[in-house]
C-alpha cells in the first residue's frame, strides 16, 4: 500500500580561449565533462553538471566545460558548432560526434544487455564503443588534461565518462548519477568506480547502490546537489499566459518510456475512465507525447519552456508526478516542493522515495489502484494536500540549497589541488 496520507604566474595568453582570465584571483583550473551541456538540453545529470560549473566559476575556479556539440541522446546529431565560447563564465568547449561504427550491432548489443544476458568485457567494450564516440574530445584530454587540477565527469553511462575517465585518474571525479538499471551491471564502468580520485554521489541511495555494484574505491562521498530557488512564483499569470483551467498534475522532463512517461498516460487514461476524474496533466521538457485518443483532450504539451515559466508551472499545479524509478536525485520533485506543490511519486523508485520519506512532503503508489487514490486525494482536498506540501520548502532549503552544496564541492576540490 502507498502512503497516501598560492599565485600563478603564467601569462593568460598561452591558455587558448581564456584571454584575459586574472590567473591571479583564481583558485584553480577545473573541467566539467558532460556529454551535452547548454541551457536548453533536457536532463538532469547536464543540468546539475552546468550549473555546478556555474557556480564555481562565480566563486573564482577557472572552469572549463569539455562536451559535444550535440542537443539529442538518441541521435547526438552535431547541431552545434564545434570551437570555445564563454557562457555564464565558464569556456564552454565543443566537440564533434562521430558515427557508430555499425548501429545494427550497437543496438543487437544493447538489447541483450537490457534482457539481462551476460556479456563478456570484449562484447562489453564493443559496446560502448560502437555508439557516440568524440575522439577529438578524448584527443583534448590526453593533451591537455594535466591543466586542470580535476576533471569532473557525468553521468556514467556515456562515452564521454567510459573513455575520459579512466585517463588520468589521480585527477577524475566522478558524479556518476546511477540508477538501477540493466547498463549499471556492466563490469565495463568498474574502473570508474574503483579507480578515480573522488566521487560525488547525489544521494544516500545512489551511494548504496553503487556499493552494491563496484567495488568503490578513493574518497567518496553524499554530496547532493544544488537547487535554485526563485525569487518569486506567479501561478495564475501561467494559467493565463497558457490558456489553462482547473486542476492538473505536472511533469516535465524527459518523455520517454524509461521515464515512466508511457506507462503514467495509460495508467492515467483508465483512471479516468472509470472515475472521470477532474484532472488534467500538463507537461513540458524533451520527446513526444502521445496520449492514448481517449484522454488527448486532458493533456497539454508545452513543449520547452523558459525558466521562469517552468517555476510558474510547478506553483501552478496541484501536484507534481514523478512515475520514473531510474533516478539518482530528482531535482524536479525539489523544484516542486520549493514551490509548495505535493508530490506523487512511483513507489519502486528508491530516490524518490528516500526524498518523500525525510521530508514528509510526498506520497507514494505501488500500483495503478494507488495512484488513483492519490489523484483523488489532490482532486478532492486540496487543503489537506497543501498542508503536506508545505513539509517540503524547508526540506529544500536546508539541505539543497547552491551555496551549501557548493561549499562542500569546493572543500573537496581544493584537497584534490592541494
Amino acid at each position: 500500500m502507498g502512503t497516501c496520507g598560492g599565485s600563478r604566474n603564467h601569462l593568460t595568453s598561452i591558455l587558448p580561449g581564456r584571454l584575459g582570465f586574472d590567473l591571479m584571483n583564481s583558485k584553480g583550473r577545473i573541467a566539467v565533462v558532460p556529454p551535452r551541456y547548454g541551457a536548453d538540453i533536457v536532463g538532469g545529470a547536464e543540468a546539475v553538471l552546468r550549473e555546478t560549473a556555474e557556480g564555481l566559476a562565480a566563486r573564482g575556479w577557472e572552469v572549463d566545460a569539455i562536451t559535444t556539440c550535440a542537443r539529442d541522446h538518441f541521435t547526438w546529431a552535431n547541431d552545434m558548432p564545434a570551437g570555445v565560447s564563454t557562457v555564464n563564465g565558464v569556456t564552454v568547449r565543443r566537440f564533434p560526434t562521430v558515427p557508430p561504427w555499425d548501429l545494427r550491432e550497437k543496438h543487437r548489443l544493447e538489447a541483450a544487455i537490457v534482457r539481462g544476458e551476460k556479456l563478456d568485457i570484449d562484447a562489453q567494450q564493443k559496446w560502448i564503443n560502437g555508439g557516440m564516440r568524440v575522439p577529438e574530445l578524448y584527443h583534448h584530454l590526453l593533451d591537455h588534461g594535466e591543466d586542470y587540477s580535476a576533471i569532473v565527469f557525468a553521468p556514467y553511462m556515456f562515452w564521454t565518462t567510459y573513455a575520459g575517465g579512466q585517463l588520468l585518474p589521480d585527477r577524475s571525479v566522478l558524479m556518476s548519477c546511477l540508477h538501477d538499471e540493466a547498463f549499471a551491471r556492466l563490469e565495463v564502468y568498474a574502473p570508474l568506480f574503483s579507480g578515480s580520485r573522488d566521487i560525488w554521489f547525489l544521494s544516500q541511495p545512489e551511494h548504496d547502490l553503487a556499493h552494491s555494484l563496484f567495488s568503490v574505491g578513493g574518497s567518496h562521498a553524499v554530496t547532493g546537489s544544488g537547487i535554485a530557488v526563485p525569487e518569486s512564483y506567479d501561478p495564475e499569470g501561467f494559467r493565463k499566459r497558457h490558456g489553462i483551467e482547473g486542476k492538473f498534475i505536472l511533469y516535465a522532463g524527459r518523455r520517454e518510456g524509461a521515464k515512466g512517461w508511457e506507462n503514467l498516460l495509460e495508467q492515467f487514461s483508465r483512471i479516468v475512465s472509470r472515475t472521470g476524474l477532474d484532472l488534467k496533466i500538463v507537461t513540458f521538457g524533451a520527446g513526444d507525447v502521445n496520449p492514448p485518443a481517449a484522454i488527448a483532450n486532458r493533456v497539454v504539451d508545452l513543449g520547452f519552456i523558459s525558466e521562469s515559466d517552468k517555476n510558474d508551472a510547478y506553483a501552478a499545479a496541484s501536484a507534481y508526478i514523478q512515475p520514473s524509478t531510474m533516478e539518482s536525485f530528482s531535482r524536479t520533485i525539489l523544484e516542486s516542493w520549493l514551490a509548495g506543490t505535493l508530490v506523487l511519486a512511483n513507489h519502486e523508485g528508491e530516490v524518490v522515495r528516500w526524498h518523500c520519506e525525510r521530508s514528509g512532503a510526498g506520497l507514494t503508489y505501488a500500483d495503478e489502484f494507488e495512484l488513483q487514490e492519490c489523484l483523488e486525494f489532490v482532486a478532492d482536498c486540496p487543503e489537506d494536500a497543501s498542508r503536506i506540501a508545505a513539509l517540503g520548502r524547508p526540506y529544500v532549503l536546508d539541505n539543497y540549497t547552491w551555496a551549501t552544496i557548493l561549499d562542500t564541492l569546493e572543500g573537496r576540490l581544493q584537497e584534490m589541488a592541494g
